[in-house]
């Protein structure tokens, strides 16, 4: 009785620590799980792929899903209908939507800056007759402001004379060099005065006149309001000082904010609507003229301007007013937010491939609008998705991954001593023999198959396939026994389970005119073993064969 408690115990800890072993390994290789992995021509594999049944492309075809990053491998996961059930799993078609959507923000009024005016003067003087003498007066374009007194441009009015006086004496001289001096200086003094303000209509008046006008008009640019007024009467100007500005409100700029993830859905020229709470149930509408070229770091936002007509003045600068932009991204494909998995580093969703499969599938997504993304990338209409329940279904897909990293190593040949000692008794608990182990399996036989006018025959070496690097051959004859040598092989070796990714290599003709190359059947069980010939002018023949691969051990692990 003591015996057997030892032998009980001595082989629990062999358990423990044969699975402490396999999880130090797993940590390992999911960081070089890539470097590991067999070439696998892509042209092949989807030849393959085509030439198969619905159900062994299922499985086997696509077993990872196609991925960019360098994140934790993904494979298909397999989820019964009742585990479905238990665990809430909702699926949904992918279709397109009307990708409709109204952004919401606060704007603030303001002038519209190309609508400005700033009256300024080229010459120094005093202010004698003010004309507009308030902020807030409405002027009309070409309205008088004030007069101006300056002795520079008394002056400057007594020369124009001068030369016109000038230029009359010498009008009859036969001389043409006099004529044009005296054009040249009528022309030098009435180019000063247009500098210094004065507009040709005055000139004109003071060449009628005939004397210098003491006082200067100034005349408004622009219709407006005057929003600043530095100016009185009797005042000493200077060319450096603003006197008036005005602005013409007929139309206004609205300044809204609007957050970093809604800017792809504004876009110049975009029409908007305005409401305000001084004039409730009435609605201005304006049109984007411009989006900000920078951030607001702190409140992360950015600055859209609106041109907002404003014909009765009724709005006022400063005010402020709610800004709706409608957003009509047209129909596009769509999934549902809750569909997708976003690691950070790749967002997947899950699609139904049936009978309890689900494949993980990178997706390249748009913006979200309301509860549903654009997609770009990933999935097409009529693809079926995971709603909920799709953490669960991720866990078992990388559980799946991480299984299948470990067989392709060799992992899957680690044989524990109970294992070999059938089932054992530990305190009532059956500990199970795997049926691999039980069942006998003709593989040091060779396979043989007839099929398009010649016959396959595949044997391995040893004759009893190991796990490890086993020798694949296959044997090609035509109907009179003869060898075929031109020809293409491929070699498709894979575990008929989900999850694992078939590896594809050519066999090379060897010395005796048998195909050969070296498989490593890194797991102990049933192997599927396809074998494609590729010959001109031909049709392609593929042909599966079954082995199963045994043996006690893990290489490079020596007393596992």
């Amino acid at each position: 009785m003591i015996t057997k408690m030892w032998s009980q115990r001595r082989t629990l800890w062999i358990v423990i620590g044969a699975g402490i072993v396999i999880l130090t390994l797993w940590s390992w290789l999911m960081t070089g799980w890539e470097r590991h992995q067999p070439a696998v021509p892509d042209e092949t594999t989807s030849s393959m792929n085509r030439k198969a049944g619905p159900e062994r492309r299922s499985v086997q075809a696509s077993p990872k899903a196609p991925s960019q990053d360098t994140g934790p491998a993904q494979a298909y996961a397999m989820v019964a209908p009742l585990k479905q059930q238990l665990i809430g799993v909702k699926t949904m078609v992918v279709e397109k939507r009307l990708m409709e959507t109204t952004i919401r923000a606060v704007g603030r009024v303001d002038y519209d800056e190309q609508r400005i005016a700033h009256v300024n003067l080229r010459i120094s003087g005093w202010v004698e007759d003010l004309f507009v003498d308030y902020t807030g007066q409405v002027v009309r374009k070409g309205q008088p402001l004030f007069t101006l007194y300056s002795p520079d441009l008394v002056a400057t009015q007594d020369e124009y004379l001068l030369a016109l006086r000038a230029r009359d004496k010498v009008k009859d001289s036969p001389i043409p060099e006099v004529l044009q001096q005296a054009d040249q200086m009528v022309e030098a003094t009435r180019d000063r005065l247009r500098l210094w303000t004065l507009t040709d209509t005055q000139i004109n008046e003071l060449a009628r006149r005939g004397k210098a006008k003491t006082y200067v008009t100034i005349y408004s640019p622009i219709r407006g309001y005057v929003i600043d007024k530095q100016v009185f009467k009797g005042m000493f100007v200077q060319p450096d000082m603003r006197l008036y500005t005005i602005a013409d409100l007929s139309t206004v700029w609205v300044n809204a904010e609007i957050y970093e993830y809604e800017v792809p859905f504004v876009g110049v020229g975009q029409m908007a609507t305005v409401t305000f709470a001084s004039y409730p149930g009435e609605q201005f509408h304006g049109r984007v003229s411009y989006i900000y070229p920078y951030l607001n770091k702190d409140a992360r936002t950015v600055k859209v301007r609106l041109d907002l007509p404003n014909p009765d003045i009724r709005i006022k600068p400063d005010m402020y007013g709610d800004v709706l932009v409608n957003v009509d991204r047209g129909n596009k494909v769509a999934i549902p937010e809750q569909a997708v998995l976003d690691s950070g580093m790749r967002t997947l969703v899950f699609v139904v491939r049936g009978e309890g499969l689900f494949e993980p599938r990178a997706v390249k997504l748009g913006p979200r609008i309301g509860s549903y993304y654009e997609v770009h990338e990933g999935v097409t209409e009529g693809d079926r998705v995971v709603t909920s329940g799709n953490f669960l279904i991720d866990s078992e897909s990388k559980l799946m991954a991480a299984t299948n990293m470990m067989g392709a190593l060799g992992m899957g040949g680690i044989r524990m001593e109970q294992a070999q000692m059938g089932e054992m008794d530990m305190g009532g608990m059956d500990m199970g023999t795997p049926k691999a182990q039980k069942a006998k399996s003709a593989t040091g036989a060779k396979l043989e198959k007839k099929t398009g006018g010649l016959t396959l025959v595949v044997s391995t070496e040893p004759a009893s396939p190991r796990i490890g690097e086993n020798q694949i051959r296959v044997k090609l004859t035509d109907e009179t026994g003869k060898l075929m040598s031109a020809a293409k092989v491929l070699l498709t070796y894979t575990m008929p389970m989900p999850g694992m990714m078939p590896a594809t290599i050519p066999m090379a003709l060897g010395k005796d005119g048998v195909f050969e190359a070296k498989a490593n059947l890194g797991m102990g069980g049933q192997w599927d073993l396809t074998i494609t010939v590729q010959r001109p002018g031909q049709a392609e023949i593929k042909e599966t064969f079954s082995v199963t691969a045994g043996g006690a051990g893990m290489s490079g692990m020596p007393g596992m």
